[in-house]
């Protein structure tokens, strides 16, 4: 159902069961998937394609051109996987060339309110942002990962699969996957226990991440040690392996400042 006071324009592509609310604006570019509810005084901008089953509460703003001086109107995109759910004022721009063009947001993702997706991103799927988490330009979110409130993270960031990040925090470095992290500029506390329990990591690949983890992070042994003797360690198991090969794909090096151990140990920040 499309309400009387909302504006769609002709060059928008609107799927089976879309609902649009009162006084939203669907502009010309905009694909939008089967079963999506779009609430009342939301603006989507083109080119932008939403998939299906996604539900976008009142006075986001989905689509707009990127925030980055460089940005001359070009065609670039914002593309939105299934089953995603945008809270309110959350705010999500396209790409810009110089970064790729596209801005993509995976599936299942919870992105609560007054959230903000810059140029460039790639969140994965499965991710949680919690109320007003910002993400700057170029930022990549893996799968599962956990953004706590008003986290902020700068351009260029990467933050790893299942990893968690404690409200409050700016985050200038690359976050490996599975890790605790929190701070002003943040630490490193462990593993994140609860969260890889509740995603059914084995007692052994929780304690071989744990051992890893000492060993990278609280060793005080040249990275490039370190990681090799993980890698002859552990190496060949699916955890240990994603952990390695992230570290060695970083650009803004891996947070490697800890806090106290019995924080991680807990699991809990």
């Amino acid at each position: 159902m499309i309400h009387s006071t909302a504006m769609v324009d002709k060059g928008a592509v609107l799927g089976g069961d879309v609902e649009v609310g009162a006084y939203s604006t669907i502009g010309e570019g905009v694909k939008i998937g089967e079963g999506t509810r779009i609430g009342p005084h939301v603006g989507i901008e083109g080119p932008t394609e939403i998939g299906r089953r996604c539900r976008i509460f009142q006075y986001a703003s989905v689509g707009t051109a990127p925030q980055d001086l460089k940005y001359q109107d070009e065609p670039t995109k914002l593309m939105i996987g299934d089953d995603n759910v945008i809270r309110e004022f959350v705010t999500l721009n396209r790409g810009t060339v110089g970064g790729g063009g596209e801005t993509l947001i995976g599936n299942g993702n919870l992105i609560m309110a007054y959230c903000h997706v810059a140029h460039d991103c790639i969140v994965g799927n499965g991710v949680i942002m919690a109320n007003g988490a910002s993400l700057a330009g170029h930022v990549v979110i893996e799968d599962q990962a956990i953004l706590g409130g008003f986290v902020g993270v700068h351009q260029f960031v990467r933050v790893g699969s299942y990893a968690m990040i404690g409200a409050l925090s700016g985050v200038g470095q690359d976050i490996p996957p599975y890790m605790m992290a929190a701070g002003h500029r943040v630490r490193l506390y462990g593993l994140n226990l609860i969260g890889l329990k509740r995603q059914g990591f084995s007692i052994e690949a929780i304690r071989r991440l744990r051992q890893a983890f000492r060993i990278l992070f609280r060793s005080n042994i040249p990275m490039d040690e370190a990681v090799a003797k993980v890698r002859e360690t552990y190496g060949g198991a699916d955890e240990i392996d994603r952990l390695l090969a992230f570290m060695a794909e970083t650009n803004r090096g891996v947070c490697r400042k800890t806090g106290p151990e019995d924080a991680g140990e807990a699991g809990q920040m």
